[in-house]
């Protein structure tokens, strides 16, 4: 369990690079260029167990590795179960593919009308601009296509993808994903943002990315000012546990705000390192003190080498039923499974209806309570009623 301890407290400071000039430190190229990126380089680093060793040899034909100083600080390297490190360091589990696993586990690629843009929902469409992140997590739903090492060979068609945009008037939400849009140059994501700002039909933009807790020195004021030009933007970042919640991502959140971006969360959930509602509560509410939405928890895909990352469904479930009632409705999240093959985003919810009659309806509390509503017939005049209480 990690406390909901004082934001002074939460992890800062550049660790095993605190020799780096901070000039450096905070530019975000020296943390893309100075990530760890190779066996020989991360056991400099730290004493790695046979496990990991063996999934860093075999990261090179299923996701590469990949991992940012900032966040390489963040990972206990006395302890192999750290959180942080599970997320990151091969294991050789990936190894293990199960009947039910998928390269493309949720249907992305029977529904590219054009290379990189994914339209599954009447109106709204997912535009990959780039297979490259700033570290790459082990469970990644894309990892047929990020970093390459599945020789994908991805080269996005930003011209038709925009393009079929602006012809098809149904689509009023354009999600930008990859890989990691903010590893683009700020002018590249500036265009980028402004081409879409300009297609009437289009209101909402919204941005997926990692790479505030990735690296957050990624947020500088030219970037924020394209945000601020282009906006409001909605952006999902990507945290999974409490350790990630740093003073340095709290100062990125902020400059965010500040430029008229809209944030949310999006975590996944994850075999011993977010499974438990002490450690998904601390998440929900720091990243409330630091002005972030818990906006999803998701549910593994069934992506091929994550056996060792799914949890049971029905232990999502209970951590939603223990949230709800037990902290401010604002840090309980959407449990959500993105429903292989394509059937898009399917939440699952606790119980709460207990039975409907013609009369009522009895709903069951966060306490298991039950309590009566009672149902207007069509004309009959509304009115305010009171709720009876029914406890079992």
């Amino acid at each position: 369990m990690y406390p909901q301890d004082a934001l002074k407290k939460w992890h800062s400071g550049q660790g095993l690079w605190k020799t780096v000039p901070k000039e450096s430190w905070n530019k975000w190229s020296w943390q893309v260029n100075n990530s760890i990126k190779t066996l020989d380089e991360l056991k400099t680093l730290i004493n790695l167990t046979k496990e990991e060793e063996d999934g860093c040899k075999f990261s090179e034909e299923k996701l590469l590795m990949s991992i940012t100083p900032y966040f390489f600080n963040l990972i206990d390297r006395d302890d192999p179960n750290c959180p942080i490190r599970k997320q990151v360091i091969p294991r050789s589990s990936e190894r293990i593919i199960m009947p039910e696993e998928m390269l493309d586990p949720v249907g992305e690629e029977p529904h590219m009308p054009v290379q990189g843009l994914v339209h599954k929902y009447p109106d709204r469409v997912l535009f990959l601009v780039t297979s490259f992140c700033g570290s790459y997590c082990r469970y990644c739903t894309r990892s047929r296509l990020v970093s390459n090492a599945q020789n994908y060979d991805f080269h996005p068609a930003y011209e038709k993808a925009i393009a079929y945009i602006e012809k098809t008037p149904s689509i009023r939400d354009v999600l930008i994903s990859g890989g990691d849009p903010l590893l683009l140059p700020d002018k590249k994501i500036g265009m980028l943002l402004k081409r879409l700002r300009s297609i009437p039909h289009v209101e909402f933009i919204r941005i997926g990315t990692r790479i505030p807790v990735f690296m957050p020195q990624r947020i500088t004021p030219l970037l924020c000012q394209y945000f601020e030009e282009n906006g409001p933007i909605w952006m999902s970042i990507h945290v999974n546990h409490p350790k990630e919640c740093t003073l340095e991502l709290k100062e990125a959140c902020k400059k965010l705000l500040m430029a008229s971006v809209v944030l949310g969360n999006q975590s996944v959930l994850l075999k011993e390192i977010n499974d438990s509602v002490n450690t998904m509560r601390s998440l929900c509410h720091r990243l409330l003190q630091m002005g972030v939405k818990p906006y999803y928890i998701y549910q593994c895909d069934l992506i091929t080498g994550s056996s060792h990352f799914r949890t049971d469904v029905q232990k999502g479930i209970d951590i939603i039923s223990q949230l709800r009632g037990h902290t401010t409705g604002y840090a309980v999240p959407q449990l959500v499974i993105d429903a292989p093959g394509g059937g898009g985003k399917i939440p699952l919810n606790p119980e709460t209806i207990h039975k409907i009659t013609e009369k009522s309806i009895f709903l069951k509390n966060y306490q298991k309570e039950i309590y009566e509503y009672p149902l207007f017939a069509p004309q009959s005049p509304l009115k305010m009623v009171e709720p009876t209480c029914m406890k079992k």
